[in-house]
């Protein structure tokens, strides 16, 4: 809830959560495994500052997945928590990753 506390706090800002349920050796290889691009979720409440983020990253290798609005800051960092935990009981360097599979067939 960091984001959304930092909404309250300054209101005139342009608060968004994106990248920390992201491992930096998933960012960087842009990969998840051999076969899954890796998706950045971004949660925003303007919408203008949401698609600057995913201009700047269009094009990139990273896969972006809108998480709605800051009210889903707790759940954004409960799973970035969720990959710490994995990642440090079965020590796993880093590559943790949740990924998401849409529109599978």
């Amino acid at each position: 809830m960091i984001a959304a506390e930092v909404q309250k706090v300054l209101p005139n800002s342009k608060v968004l959560k994106a990248f920390n349920t992201t491992f930096a050796g998933t960012l960087t290889s842009k990969t998840i495994g051999e076969d899954y691009q890796t998706t950045v979720l971004v949660a925003d409440d303007d919408a203008d500052a949401k698609n600057q983020i995913f201009d700047a990253l269009d094009g990139s290798g990273l896969a972006t997945l809108d998480a709605d609005s800051l009210k889903r800051a707790c759940e954004l960092e409960a799973l970035g928590f969720l990959q710490l935990t994995l990642d440090g009981s079965e020590k796993l360097a880093g590559m943790v990753a949740l990924d998401f599979l849409i529109n599978c067939k």
